[in-house]
């Protein structure tokens, strides 16, 4: 960890001293961040707190992770305008908690929980930590630092962020300490076969007829050593499921050896796009997704692009050097 121990404890102090606690996650959350809070609302729950966990609109709940205890969850309208301690989680920056932003500057005290290196701060307690794996790997060193009891129900939200944004612990960020708070989480009850059966193991029957059109769209640049292709919401109509169901396709359409970068692109409608990045490790995708308005890691990223799929592939060509320069 390189969060100063002191700073952990003025926040710990900040939240313990606390009886209502607002908590927000990025937008569309994933599994770290949806994870990570989760499993701290049921911590501070057990501690006697009130707790109103929330995420920006749409408020929809991805499948994959329902098996997770969402009833905790609050729609954003249900925030409570007064709140002793606003805590955020796994968002870059301010803008991408949505609606829920207003709450940065109506809460007295704001807490930021995050691991994007690009996170610059945005509350009055910053516990920021670029190279730790996950965003969940700062809540379990925070719930030590407050005397919380790693659970079995928390462990198993905490032990989700880790599983998901490491890709199963096969990621360039998986460290040593992520291994260690990985035992620690599965000792105190998580359950790597229910989390992995879940979140790699199921998808709804139309995914596989959006994955097969997708995947016979990829096309591939060996100069830049980019694979790269487009859904389009016809596909999700003619499958008949959503956006959020497709989330596993990315890692489908990287596995071409000839690529170090894989680009997919989601046609939401005429004139905007959504990108998910992913890298081998040679090409910072962060790096490429915040100069296109979005944001990430070095190896995983994703924005919202306004154009249309070939001008996105374009602007990404125009990032990538050639493999041989």
């Amino acid at each position: 960890m390189t969060i100063e121990p002191e700073k952990l404890e003025r926040a710990a102090r900040t939240i313990a001293d606390a009886s209502v606690v607002g908590m927000a996650c990025h937008i569309g959350p994933d599994g770290d961040a949806l994870g990570s809070m989760l499993g701290m609302a049921v911590a501070a729950a057990g501690a006697g707190k009130k707790v109103f966990p929330s995420f920006g609109e749409p408020f929809t709940v991805p499948e994959t992770f329902r098996f997770l205890p969402v009833h905790v969850l609050v729609p954003p309208a249900a925030m409570p305008a007064e709140l002793d301690v606003f805590v955020t989680f796994d968002a870059g920056s301010a803008d991408r908690l949505g609606e829920l932003e207003v709450f940065v500057e109506r809460a007295g005290e704001v807490v930021v929980i995050d691991h994007h290196v690009t996170n610059e701060g945005f509350g009055t307690h910053d516990l920021i930590d670029g190279q730790a794996a996950a965003t969940a790997e700062i809540v379990v060193e925070l719930l030590d630092v407050l005397g919380w009891k790693l659970t079995p129900e928390v462990a198993m939200c905490l032990h989700t962020g880790l599983v998901t944004d490491t890709g199963r612990f096969q990621y360039s960020n998986t460290a040593p300490a992520t291994l260690e708070t990985a035992a620690r989480l599965v000792a105190a009850g998580a359950s790597p076969e229910v989390i992995g059966r879940h979140v790699y193991e199921e998808a709804p029957f139309g995914y596989l007829k959006v994955a097969g059109a997708a995947l016979s769209r990829a096309q591939l640049d060996p100069a830049r050593r980019l694979v790269w292709t487009v859904m389009t919401q016809d596909d999700l109509d003619r499958a008949g499921i959503a956006l959020d169901e497709t989330d596993p396709l990315i890692d489908a359409l990287r596995v071409a050896r000839e690529s170090d970068v894989a680009l997919l692109l989601k046609h939401l409608g005429p004139n905007r796009v959504k990108g998910s990045l992913r890298s081998r490790g040679r090409v910072d995708v962060g790096a490429i997704a915040v100069a296109l308005g979005g944001g990430g890691h070095h190896n995983a990223a994703g924005f919202t692009f306004e154009g249309t799929p070939d001008d996105v592939v374009r602007a990404v060509c125009e990032r990538l050097e050639p493999a041989g320069d």
